[in-house]
């Protein structure tokens, strides 16, 4: 969740009351905006605030978040239409960028005053911007310039590695941009944006005057604004345009209610008859259904009172009707997408504690699923029988399920990007994790028996996730003289205790020894498989002992007519 810091004073000011640093105070008028301080130094007058709400970009920022506390605490309620002036400067776009970094976005703010904390809060709102909404400059990222040093119109093109050189913000030597990437900070920390491409993005002006290198850094000569700008020039850009025109949108607001004056740019596009004008102010609308929002809320709300509160939250509202209202949002508003956004804003300005807690009537008490009385009394039953629990991971790979089983390769689930080479996919089924215990337990005293009650993922392509999971139970015996009599003598015992009629049905699988092996049939349902393991198999992970195994799936035993001995 982002977390900005803010200077106290600015916030004071541009919010238009005082608070006396009183955090307390302060965390009671952040909760409309979903904030709360995390952090106070006093000393130096600056806190960090934690913005829970990550869908609004807009607040992420001292001028935004003011912006909107200042019309739910109703010092200025209803909609706030900002407005930009005629283009002032044009931005060429080269063909070659379309699959390195196709968009930019740009503004120019004049007669903006700015002191050393604005510069900071800014330089603070273009970093938690870059990192958050533009996904570590990945979709986009932000440059802030004098503009009265800017000589129109811009070039966005791109540059061979070697090809360009200029003084990167914070040196005084100049780099190509292959030496920025390999010994500037931001080079080193941001180059794998651009890298893996044979050309890089830069920013030119006209007289062909390096602005930046985007993603990565701005010029120290055109790049660095200082108290000293009264004219800012504003550029992002980025692989995907509506975040593009989003964030240009942001931060030239944020000028703006610095007290300067926005104007617009136009930016060609090689595939577009028309230049693009950025940014754009447009007002957004959208129709509110009165007993949608009353569904949602659980509360009853009117037309009339919907209509007084989303002016606290920075709307205008018009009752069309008694059953719906039109709603004109504000061009900041970039994450109002959908009727259940401006439901959520009522209920925020209708405020959080009036709402009347009401205890649910339906009982909500927990309780065991179905089979899991079965399971539990099967776990019982396999320590009785002398085994010992083992517990492994659900997560496998395919050597051990197939290859090592003597099966041949089936589907399995398969993570797209496993982390550990020996923990690729699902298991299909448990057997495969006892042998690996008993390979990584040869020293241990035998004979040794083991079993697990676990979950398997199989694939169902009737089911959403197109996988399903089941409990199943499997067990091994290995000792000099294991053998097929002994695991069916558990086996046998273990659906008695369950008062389950069973039998065996000669089958094949190639993990067991052929004439050794058998399916458990319960109420004319296989259930399982047991039998002597297969020496290929034993081989494959070096067991030196017989050994014998039986395997249940307890979601079919679950199913049978009979119930378990509780």
């Amino acid at each position: 969740m982002p977390t900005i810091d803010i200077d106290y004073a600015e916030f004071e000011k541009l919010l238009g009351f005082e608070l006396h640093r009183d955090m307390g105070k302060v965390n009671e008028v952040l909760e409309f905006v979903k904030g709360e301080v995390k952090l106070w130094d006093e000393k130096a007058g600056v806190m960090s605030v934690e913005i829970k709400d990550t869908s609004r970009p807009d607040v992420w920022n001292i001028e935004g978040l003011a912006r909107t506390l200042r019309g739910f605490m109703g010092l200025e309620t209803g909609l706030r239409e900002y407005k930009v002036g005629k283009p002032i400067v044009e931005i060429h776009v080269d063909p070659r960028l379309e699959n390195i970094r196709p968009y930019i976005g740009c503004s120019v703010i004049k007669d903006v005053r700015l002191s050393d904390p604005i510069i900071r809060g800014f330089m603070h709102m273009q970093d938690k911007l870059d990192q958050s909404y533009g996904r570590n400059r990945q979709r986009t990222s932000i440059g802030l310039y004098d503009f009265d040093l800017i000589k129109s119109p811009l070039t966005y093109g791109v540059a061979k590695p070697t090809e360009m050189s200029f003084v990167p913000l914070g040196f005084e030597e100049k780099m190509n941009l292959k030496q920025i990437l390999q010994k500037h900070p931001k080079g080193i920390e941001y180059g794998h944006v651009v890298n893996k491409h044979p050309v890089y993005p830069i920013l030119l002006d006209a007289e062909r005057k390096v602005l930046s290198f985007p993603p990565v850094i701005n010029s120290n000569d055109l790049g660095k604004i200082t108290d000293q700008a009264r004219n800012v020039l504003v550029e992002v850009t980025g692989t995907m345009n509506e975040t593009v025109l989003n964030t240009v949108k942001i931060v030239t607001l944020s000028l703006i209610d610095r007290g300067g004056k926005a104007f617009a740019a136009k930016v060609h596009y090689p595939k577009e008859k028309a230049p693009v004008v950025t940014p754009n102010f447009e007002v957004g609308s959208m129709d509110l259904d009165v007993e949608y929002v009353n569904k949602v809320s659980g509360l009853r709300f009117t037309a009339n009172q919907i209509a007084e509160l989303l002016p606290k939250a920075g709307y205008r509202a018009e009752k069309v009707d008694g059953d719906r209202v039109r709603v004109y949002v504000p061009c900041y508003r970039v994450d109002v997408m959908h009727p259940v956004d401006l439901v959520e804003d009522v209920t925020i300005a209708y405020g959080y504690n009036n709402i009347k807690p009401l205890w649910r009537r339906l009982p909500t008490t927990g309780g065991m699923r179905p089979e899991q009385a079965l399971l539990d009394v099967a776990r019982e039953l396999m320590v009785g029988l002398g085994f010992q629990e083992v517990l492994t991971y659900t997560l496998t790979n395919p050597e051990n399920l197939f290859a090592k089983m003597n099966v041949k390769r089936g589907k399995v689930v398969e993570l797209a990007n496993p982390k550990v080479q020996t923990l690729t996919c699902l298991r299909n089924w448990l057997l495969p994790s006892l042998m690996e215990v008993l390979s990584n337990n040869l020293s241990v005293e035998y004979p040794q028996r083991i079993f697990e009650l676990g979950k398997v993922t199989l694939l169902d392509d009737k089911k959403e996730t197109m996988t399903r999971d089941e409990d199943w139970l499997a067990a091994v015996v290995s000792h000099a003289n294991a053998s097929f009599s002994e695991i069916k003598s558990d086996l046998d015992a273990f659906f008695m205790n369950l008062g389950l009629k069973w039998q065996i049905k000669e089958a094949k699988h190639p993990s067991f020894i052929e004439g050794r092996t058998g399916t458990a049939i319960v109420e004319g349902t296989n259930v399982g498989i047991l039998g002597e393991i297969n020496p290929q198999v034993l081989t494959r992970w070096k067991l030196e002992n017989p050994a014998a195994a039986f395997e249940l799936n307890m979601q079919k035993i679950a199913k049978t007519k009979h119930k378990p001995i509780a």
